[in-house]
């Protein structure tokens, strides 16, 4: 386990084949099983391939746009991240009503669901990158909109997952937990 730790990465480059049902539903079967405050099973997700996942580029598109108006080229490279992933995955974890803390264990057992999702992904021979930001489009109403997730949910993450274009061989540099670690 702590190789496949050590040895995951987020892969951003993706060859051009489809991923296959079986191994989508695989990694969703897998989120399930992550740890969950009061078996709420928070997690909700909304799969983008094919036209979905085109009528996704034209929402990121517009975002992009809006936001840097005056960078075409950040638009362009930004817009690569859609364009070249055969599958998206929307991740949202359940807003509880009234219930601030009960709703941010919900966003720590999503976010808990995602890290299954990557483990799995790297298992089956597939790469992720797990984006928030720009295309991400998690902290925007587009992409919430977009999918129908409801006001009762939350944008976690947006997936993007395909076959590896090619083999990541650089050693990941991390800092000694000793350094992070106070012993009480």
């Amino acid at each position: 386990m702590l190789d496949a730790l050590k040895n995951r990465r987020a892969i951003r480059q993706f060859k051009t084949c489809e991923v296959e049902r079986d191994k989508i539903e695989t990694l969703l079967e897998a989120a399930t099983y992550a740890p969950n405050d009061r078996m709420r099973e928070p997690w909700h997700f909304y799969v983008l391939q094919g036209d979905s996942l085109k009528r996704y580029e034209h929402v990121a598109l517009d975002y992009l746009q809006k936001r840097f108006p005056t960078k075409p080229h950040l638009v362009e490279s930004s817009m690569e991240a859609i364009t070249k992933t055969p599958l998206v995955i929307v991740v949202t974890s359940a807003i509880v009503d009234r219930d601030e803390g009960a709703t941010k264990d919900n966003t720590f057992a999503v976010s808990s669901a995602i890290m299954s999702m990557w483990l799995m992904a790297e298992q089956l021979g597939l790469g992720m990158v797990w984006r928030t930001r720009g295309v991400g489009l998690v902290h925007d109403t587009a992409l919430h909109h977009f999918v129908g997730a409801s006001d009762e949910e939350q944008l976690i993450g947006t997936l993007c997952i395909g076959y590896p274009a090619e083999e990541i061989t650089t050693e990941k540099k991390r800092t000694p937990f000793a350094e992070k670690t106070t012993w009480l």
